[in-house]
């Protein structure tokens, strides 16, 4: 019998968890067979502050003074969340060094600035890949009762196994044609974690990020997703797929571009975010 929803008198203080998450990470021994965690947190009474929401949409590129929710911010809302259930003792996954691999977003109709919302955040099992062990967490918003926006995150550990599925397939050959060539600044991790709440050491700091194996610091994955969609538009009821292919270094040059819904990252000779955008 699953466990009764654990609902949160409000969202939950980021610095604490982050600090969790890291002391119990050398502890946790990430493997498929693991248990995940049956809580599912629910936060109701949700509404969103303005201003907040207004530093977001400058730092990611979308259009002020809509008094509608950009497509990717409903994960901000969920982060706090989503951080407290992944830095719990139960979650089998360590929380440093953790890799955001994919993210599928579904947005059933616009949402509005003014509504009050209902947010529930639970994980959905664990996968083998070949380079670890891949969680999918889960992050529903709700409106009058129905769920109203909806995303799907994997993320990676990544250790030593033996599974030998095969790479994921290669996207098409052919490349999208570029729209925009962005200049990344250095401090855009730093902007970016300010208004979202990801402060991942490798995207705020050079050493942190080297202990982690990047030359230097890397821009978030949902920023580039941001950036991108700001730049594409998304339809009201929409799904958005997008893959993280390969780290974006900070500072440095990257290429947008786009085609039939298909947009792409990319820069240095490597491509760093794959995605495509339909109506529903």
């Amino acid at each position: 019998m699953s466990p009764g929803p654990l609902v949160l008198a409000r969202s939950p203080s980021l610095a604490p968890l982050l600090a969790r998450g890291a002391a119990l990470s050398p502890f946790k021994r990430p493997r498929p067979g693991a248990r995940l965690p049956r809580t599912r947190l629910v936060l109701p009474g949700l509404r969103v502050d303005p201003a907040r929401l207004a530093r977001y949409e400058r730092v990611c590129g979308f259009p002020a003074g809509t008094d509608a929710l950009p497509v990717t911010y409903p994960h901000v809302l969920g982060f706090p969340p989503a951080m407290r259930l992944m830095s719990a003792p139960d979650f089998p996954l360590p929380l440093l060094g953790l890799v955001h691999t994919s993210v599928t977003v579904t947005r059933h109709r616009a949402l509005a600035l003014a509504e009050e919302y209902e947010l529930t955040v639970y994980a959905d099992g664990l996968a083998p890949h070949r380079r670890g062990t891949e969680a999918a967490v889960v992050t529903e918003l709700r409106a009058g009762g129905a769920v109203v926006w909806e995303s799907r995150s994997t993320y990676l550990a990544r250790h030593r196994t033996s599974h030998r599925a095969a790479p994921p397939p290669d996207e098409p050959c052919e490349p999208l044609p570029a729209v925009a060539g962005w200049r990344l600044e250095a401090d855009a991790g730093r902007r970016y974690g300010a208004v979202s709440g990801d402060r991942n050491p490798i995207h705020l700091h050079p050493l942190a990020a080297r202990l982690f194996g990047f030359p230097r610091t890397v821009a978030h994955g949902m920023w580039t997703v941001a950036r991108c969609l700001a730049a594409h538009g998304t339809p009201d009821a929409a799904v958005v797929r997008a893959r993280f292919r390969a780290p974006v270094p900070l500072p440095g040059s990257v290429t947008y571009a786009a085609r039939d819904g298909r947009f792409e990252l990319r820069g240095g000779g490597r491509v760093h975010l794959t995605g495509e955008v339909y109506p529903v």
